[in-house]
């Protein structure tokens, strides 16, 4: 197994107060490091992402506005949850390449599993607009440019984030070859894309208060069936923590134990599908100590 970061993703800055915020990795990376996980797995960087690559995927203005927006100093909000910095683009751009990376390393079957711990987080941004602390969409580029690799005719992306990946839907849902779960607390953010009937399109709503028992019959009874159907080459996961019980931006109830496993079945279905072949990006997680419980009990399971 190999893990992505990078020091740009930690330093891009938002406003004091934030949840979405550079101790998030910092924190992270630490607990990965005291737990003794990069002993044995230590962090690669990887190259940013190319323009031609995001010009796949999102609107070709979008990366212009970006690069607009950012400013020399200070910080610059683009709505009220999503702000750049100075060295914003540069994370953007290190997550995105992070993912992109780890789908080439498995494809050319140097890895089979690749975590990147990453940020900004990217499954809100859209076709042709940032949104929800996302400013690039790493994974729905990923899935997109993937299909131009040998031998990736499908794709699965499996978001268990607590709030929809609405981008991710916006970017997918016209590429049959890509199928898109997506397990997310209803109606919460981003209120948005969550109804889109599509066959390649599975959103799995939870209730406010939902336990990690609730999470479990309802994944198992939407993702399993549609994954074994689509038999895809390749598995994505945005993996969002956030539906932690500790976690303040959501309601759900889960615990590290729920994160765990939902790796677990996703292995399973790699090994079966996909030659093993997983590549999980970080998305949500704003507890800090539930974040890195989390993330190591879905990295326990990746690596093993």
């Amino acid at each position: 197994m190999r893990l992505y970061s990078h020091a740009d993703c930690v330093s891009h800055q938002t406003p004091e107060g934030h949840p979405e915020r550079p101790d998030r990795l910092a924190f992270l990376l630490t607990h990965l490091e005291q737990a003794g996980f990069t002993q044995d797995h230590p962090v690669w960087e990887a190259s940013p992402i190319g323009d031609e690559l995001v010009h796949q995927a999102h609107h070709p203005e979008l990366l212009d506005r970006l690069r607009h927006s950012e400013p020399g100093e200070g910080l610059t909000p683009l709505d009220p949850d999503t702000w750049m910095g100075p060295t914003s683009m540069a994370a953007a751009r290190q997550a995105a390449g992070s993912v992109w990376q780890g789908v080439n390393d498995v494809v050319a079957g140097g890895e089979t599993r690749v975590f990147c711990a990453v940020r900004p987080p990217g499954h809100h941004a859209e076709f042709d607009s940032p949104m929800g602390f996302c400013l690039l969409n790493s994974v729905a580029i990923a899935a997109i440019n993937a299909l131009n690799l040998p031998n990736v005719n499908r794709v699965a992306i499996l978001d268990f984030d607590v709030h929809h990946g609405n981008g991710t839907v916006d970017l997918c849902r016209k590429y049959p070859e890509i199928l898109v779960c997506s397990s997310f607390q209803h109606p919460h953010y981003p209120h948005r894309l969550h109804d889109v009937v599509a066959p390649n399109i599975v959103n799995t709503p939870l209730a406010a208060g939902a336990s990690g028992d609730d999470f479990r019959r309802a994944i198992s009874g939407a993702w399993w069936k549609a994954v074994e159907a689509h038999r895809p080459d390749l598995i994505l996961i945005s993996a969002g923590f956030d539906a932690h019980r500790d976690d303040p931006l959501a309601n759900l109830n889960l615990g590290a134990e729920d994160f765990a496993w939902v790796t677990q079945q996703i292995t399973g279905l790699a090994n079966q599908f996909s030659q093993g072949r997983i590549v999980s990006t970080l998305e949500g997680g704003y507890d800090l100590q539930a974040l890195a419980d989390s993330a190591l009990a879905h990295l326990e399971v990746l690596a093993a």
